[in-house]
Order: C-alpha cells, then sequence, then structure tokens
C-alpha cells in the first residue's frame, strides 16, 4: 500500500498548491509584508537558482546600490522570482544566460508610464525563445500555457501577476520571437526604509 499512499500525499500537496496559486491569482491570500532588500533576497536565492536552472544558464545579477527599501511578503517575493526563474529556463533548452537585475525608479518616463513613479523594479530577463504579441497579451491568464501536457498549470504567471498586484505593485513583459524575454516587476517603495532583520 505504501506506492497508493505515496501518491496520495503527492496528490495532497499538487492540490495545495494549486489553491495557493488560484488565491494568488484572485488576490485573497493573507500576505505578510514587511520591510524587504530586494537585493538581499535575491542574494539570499542564488544557490536555489542556480540549482533551478542548471549548468547550461548563466546567472548574472546586477545590483543598484543603495536600494530603497519596498514593504511585501518574503515568501510571495520569492515565489515570483522562482516563477520566473523557471519560465526562463524552460524558454532555453539550449541554455543560455538568466539576468535579475534591481534599479531605483524615480521619474523615468517609461516606468511612470506603467504607474511606477517612486518603486523599486526587478527585472528578469532571459535570452531565450522568446513569444509572439498574441501569447504575451495571454501570458497573465489563468490555465493559458505555451508548454506540452503535463508540463505545467497554466497558473505560474498568474500567480505572479496576482502576487505582485496585491502587493502594490505592476509587472510588464518584454519579448520578441528568438530574441529572449524580460519581465519587469514594480513595487513601491517603503514608506519606512530601514530592512527587517531576516
Amino acid at each position: 500500500l505504501r506506492g497508493d499512499v505515496e501518491e496520495i500525499k503527492r496528490a495532497s500537496r499538487r492540490a495545495a498548491d494549486l489553491t495557493r496559486q488560484l488565491l494568488a491569482f484572485s488576490r485573497k491570500q493573507v500576505l505578510q509584508p514587511q520591510v524587504l532588500d530586494l537585493n538581499a533576497v535575491v542574494l539570499g536565492m542564488d544557490k536555489m537558482l542556480r540549482r533551478l536552472i542548471g549548468a547550461d544558464v548563466e546567472l548574472v545579477t546586477v545590483f543598484e546600490p543603495g536600494l530603497a527599501m519596498v514593504k511585501a511578503d518574503r515568501s510571495q517575493i520569492e515565489q515570483v522570482i522562482l516563477n520566473l526563474a523557471v519560465n526562463a529556463r524552460d524558454a532555453m533548452a539550449l541554455g543560455g544566460k538568466l539576468t535579475l537585475k534591481t534599479a531605483n525608479i524615480e521619474s523615468d518616463t517609461a516606468a511612470v508610464s506603467a504607474g511606477a513613479s517612486a518603486s523599486v523594479m526587478l527585472a528578469v530577463s532571459d535570452t531565450g525563445c522568446g513569444m509572439d504579441a498574441e501569447t504575451q497579451a495571454q501570458i497573465f491568464e489563468p490555465f493559458f500555457t505555451t508548454k506540452q501536457q503535463g508540463k505545467g498549470t497554466g497558473l505560474g504567471l498568474s500567480t505572479v501577476y496576482g502576487i505582485i498586484e496585491q502587493s502594490g505593485g505592476r509587472i510588464s513583459v518584454e519579448s520578441e520571437l528568438l530574441q529572449g524575454t524580460t519581465f519587469r516587476i514594480y513595487l513601491p517603495q517603503a514608506a519606512i526604509q530601514q530592512p527587517v532583520a531576516a
């Protein structure tokens, strides 16, 4: 019976994960926001990200010194980064480069037009297969996926969208076929610029 019990446990975990993702998309999950340094969050995930993306993908981080603090749920922001990294890895089947970049956004006109004045930006870029305009228009819809049957739920990016929206931020995407993809996340700068000790 051990095999049956193990399968039941796996199914239960998948159901719990699916429920969490649906709650994130519907922006009804309970967040525990704290003042965070996104540079420190990304740096703390370095080893995990390198294992996740594999040896064929180069991981590059570009941190802005003196990055402003944001107020967000650390575990949820980590989930956002992991989801974007997994998608980037899958888009680079033959290897490539994954770049995570942070920046303070004060008066950049493109960012302001995206509702990102006085924000902190986290950009996640890959050198993968990219997306056409039709795909880009649907990527944040729940259950939309370009992956093969059984390879994804289609909830990864809708979860990312829900977490960022619930955190008071915005997310945008730029992509071209065969030219890679960049997701830009904008989170409001925290009123108190003092990070909470991890």
